[in-house]
């Protein structure tokens, strides 16, 4: 029983670091833009590089594991996210960050595939669902915690901190570029899980049908379906709404209302993802009242408008509209993917394969805006944004799943029932 309570606490903790090294570039993307002299086309690959590697390994990584185990994958995952962090670190240039974000991206892509039938065993299948609810908190926990946490750094770096942690980075860090600690704190971070998950035995893990990837006669059949495409490109609207935002929203209130990026914009980024994450727990509620297709809807709108507020609007109204972005963004993820395997009788494991390569939105819609912002200035780019979030709009339209999420039929009896 404690070996049992241990691993899940483990699991807990690579669900927070995924999340901490994930969701700190766009906190970063201002100091990147000056600290390298990039034009906004060109910083927009930065987290290209980062998100294609999860279309890149989705699939692959689900072979990796029935072959060589849950084990060695996490080992093969965090020893790739220390290379990519010191490969920032020990050259902090343009085309070494491109190169590390890219390994990182492995590493993490390779952790999201190992993390779900790893807790399912781990937890037991039937705390399984209260398990992943717990992960998702460790998981929103580090998105809102990683834009402070570079805050923190940049703001005490070289100013005299008597911190140990800040006196020995600063003997590593180039005082011109202050924000290459926190790649330093991450590869000391994977460096650690390294080391424990090396002691750990971890159970072993049947994979279910719904996990496995079959990639002949399952990949062929599913790619022949129109139905699997449309969902996948919800994914990839989705995933590049969200980094859209996240990773542009900094240098915006820079450039059209002098934030400071090391203070105001890590704020507004981190309560961006800190209120996706409660949105998460309101959306869990909702999906037991409503149809799943209506809340996908409603989120959907208020997205917008919240979009259109922090893009036109002024003042204070600006920082909340964006913060409250991620509220609403929040349901969108579970939703298209819970509609999208109850669209499709066969082959979960090699659709959800799929569908998560639809994660390299991520990496094509930033890059869309660097290159509008060029252009057009950046305001005018993040308009683009509205294309996507009117597309994952049309899916509550479109989508016919043959299976309907469970509802309860009042607030009252979701309580109240066993």
């Amino acid at each position: 029983m404690k070996q049992r309570s241990l691993i899940l606490l483990l699991i807990f903790l690579i669900f927070f670091v995924i999340s901490l090294m994930s969701n700190i570039l766009g906190p970063i993307i201002p100091d990147l833009i000056s600290g390298f002299s990039l034009s906004m086309g060109l910083a927009g690959f930065l987290p290209f590089s980062f998100f294609v590697a999860y279309g890149v390994m989705s699939l692959p990584a689900g072979l990796l594991v029935e072959k060589y185990r849950e084990k060695r994958v996490l080992l093969c995952a965090f020893s790739l996210a220390v290379v990519g962090a010191l490969t920032f670190t020990l050259r902090p240039e343009f085309q070494f960050a491109l190169v590390s974000l890219f390994i990182i991206g492995l590493g993490m892509a390779m952790l999201q595939v190992v993390i779900n039938p790893l807790l399912r065993v781990a937890g037991r299948e039937e705390h399984f669902a209260f398990n992943s609810v717990v992960g998702q908190l460790a998981f929103g926990a580090a998105s809102f915690l990683s834009p402070l946490l570079y805050s923190y750094l940049v703001k005490n770096l070289f100013t005299g901190n008597d911190f140990f942690l800040i006196r020995i980075l600063e003997k590593w860090v180039p005082e011109s570029l202050p924000w290459v600690s926190v790649y330093y704190l991450f590869a000391g971070i994977a460096l650690v899980m390294l080391l424990m998950i090396s002691r750990v035995k971890f159970p072993q893990v049947k994979l279910k049908s719904d996990e496995k990837v079959d990639v002949k006669q399952d990949l062929a059949m599913l790619l022949k379906q129109p139905t699997v495409w449309l969902f996948f490109v919800g994914i990839f609207c989705y995933v590049g709404t969200e980094q859209g935002i996240a990773n542009w929203v900094s240098q915006f209130l820079q450039d059209y209302h002098g934030a400071d990026p090391a203070t105001t914009g890590a704020q507004v980024i981190s309560y961006f993802w800190g209120l996706l994450t409660v949105g998460c727990l309101l959306g869990l509620v909702l999906l037991k009242l409503m149809d799943s297709k209506q809340v996908l809807m409603i989120f959907t709108f208020g997205a917008m408008i919240a979009l259109a507020f922090g893009l036109l609007g002024s003042g204070l109204v600006v920082f909340i509209a964006f913060a409250l972005c991620g509220f609403f963004l929040s349901v969108m993820w579970s939703i298209l993917i819970s509609l999208a395997l109850n669209s499709v009788k066969l082959a979960h494991g090699t659709l959800s394969g799929i569908l998560c390569s639809g994660i390299v939105g991520g990496a094509v819609v930033p890059l869309v805006i660097g290159g509008l912002a060029d252009v057009l200035g950046l305001k005018l780019a993040m308009f683009f944004l509205f294309l996507p979030l009117g597309y994952i709009l049309s899916v509550g339209i479109w989508a016919k799943p043959l299976v309907t999420n469970a509802r309860v039929k009042s607030l009252k009896s979701l309580f109240t029932s066993n």
